[in-house]
């Protein structure tokens, strides 16, 4: 058992990915070689996690996600449960396009709700959130709210996950971090 996080005994762990300290790898999962995890990671069950990739501090996976070589995860991601994504635009099981994987950049504070689907080839600005079963086919600004299929921008979240109402001077106040927010020009940024 490694002293600086923890796997399941069930877990695969194989040889040269990097693991950051209070990391949790859980029932099943599999961390693939040149992988790379933050610190204080929660991996859940049955997850993959692909030669590659990049997993920042904090980041938390649920269970059954499979994350393919092109994806990195700034810190403070949550991938909900069974979310989804992709590494190549035209896959054929006939055809072998290991060359052509795409990046995905998740930026800090993301959340991905359930069953969603991130096609690949897109950044996710800091602290959006993506609603449960959405299909995100194209990039999706910081703490914009984005749910449907395919995915359309329907509100603004705060870095505490709370939906923002912007007064008639475009300003907006956490109801639990009491972060102050400003929406100008179709895009929010804090105001620190």
């Amino acid at each position: 058992m490694n002293e600086k996080y923890f796997a399941h005994p069930t877990a695969v762990i194989d040889d040269g990915c990097s693991i950051g300290e209070g990391t949790k790898i859980w029932h099943f999962s599999h961390i693939m070689t040149g992988s790379v995890m933050g610190k204080g990671c929660n991996v859940g069950q049955n997850v993959v996690v692909s030669p590659d990739v990049v997993l920042g501090n904090n980041v938390k996976v649920q269970n059954n996600v499979s994350i393919y070589t092109g994806v990195i995860c700034e810190d403070d991601v949550f991938l909900g449960p069974s979310m989804v994504f992709t590494n190549i635009v035209n896959p054929r099981s006939a055809v072998v396009r290991k060359d052509q994987y795409v990046k995905t950049l998740v930026k800090k504070g993301v959340s991905i709700g359930a069953n969603a689907t991130i096609v690949c080839g897109i950044t996710l600005g800091e602290y959006c959130f993506i609603g449960a079963g959405a299909v995100v086919t194209k990039d999706v600004k910081p703490y914009s709210l984005v749910v449907g299929n395919p995915a359309r921008h329907v509100g603004w979240m705060s870095r505490f996950g709370h939906r923002l109402h912007f007064d008639d001077q475009g300003m907006a106040t956490c109801p639990e971090g009491g972060d102050k927010y400003k929406l100008q020009n179709g895009a929010v940024s804090i105001v620190l």
